[in-house]
């Protein structure tokens, strides 16, 4: 059994509060784990399972937070920066009452999750244009209108894609060994099994999701499984 590291502070005197205060580590830990193990694998679960199934014409109004067709999305990229930005306030507070950087593994990984988190949000900002044959606004007769970077799979959006997917998987590998490591300085029996159990009921969700083969192609499900469209046909043998 693990049992608490000497080093770790129970109460700190705040000179701009003009006092001493304890200090809940419990809190912080229940926070990390409900954001990295709890709502930063649901939205990408979301995302990953909750797009429609792929028509003819695909998705045909403005990615928007109002239209509901785009609500795995809207979740995803909106559910994700909540979850990044009371994460950066978790570990904020555990600086300023901590009073230093321990050095320790656990709050290396807990700075490169939070700082990979942060790097997402800006990448996001580089997923360029839309675009499509019947997206919003073009005239499907018209090519000129088409063009968008994730339509026409530029070279930007592969970069955005190949970056934005993977890193989000290594995120979460930082995110479990901080959590690990964290639970270890500081051991808590209860939130421990419940971190054990989380990862099955996910598991288990997935599992599920592949059987009855919910994890529709992004691309496909927004724009069209038409051969017309370019990036369908660059893959017309897959």
């Amino acid at each position: 059994m693990f049992e608490k590291m000497p080093h770790i502070k129970e109460e700190v005197y705040l000179e701009f509060l003009g006092r001493t205060i304890d200090i809940h580590w419990n809190y912080h830990a229940i926070l990390m784990v409900t954001i990295w193990l709890v709502l930063v694998p649901l939205f990408i679960t979301i995302i990953r399972y909750g797009k429609p199934r792929p028509t003819e014409k695909g998705l045909q109004r403005q990615v928007h937070v109002c239209h509901i067709e785009w609500w795995w999305f809207t979740a995803h990229k909106y559910g994700l920066s909540f979850a990044v930005f009371l994460s950066l306030a978790g570990v904020a507070v555990a600086l300023v009452v901590s009073q230093e950087f321990s050095g320790s593994v656990h709050s290396i990984l807990g700075i490169m999750t939070v700082t990979l988190g942060v790097i997402q949000l800006l990448f996001g900002m580089l997923r360029g244009t839309h675009g499509g044959k019947y997206y919003n606004k073009a005239d499907p007769d018209d090519p000129s209108t088409h063009h968008g970077d994730h339509y026409s799979r530029t070279t930007r959006r592969r970069i955005f894609e190949a970056y934005h997917k993977t890193a989000g998987y290594f995120t979460l590998f930082c995110a479990v060994g901080a959590i690990g490591s964290g639970l270890m300085q500081y051991p808590m029996p209860i939130l421990t099994r419940i971190v054990f159990v989380i990862p099955f009921l996910f598991l288990a969700f997935w599992v599920v999701m592949e059987f009855f083969e919910r994890r529709y192609d992004g691309y496909r499900a927004v724009h069209g499984y038409g051969k017309e469209h370019p990036y369908n046909k660059e893959r017309e043998f897959l």
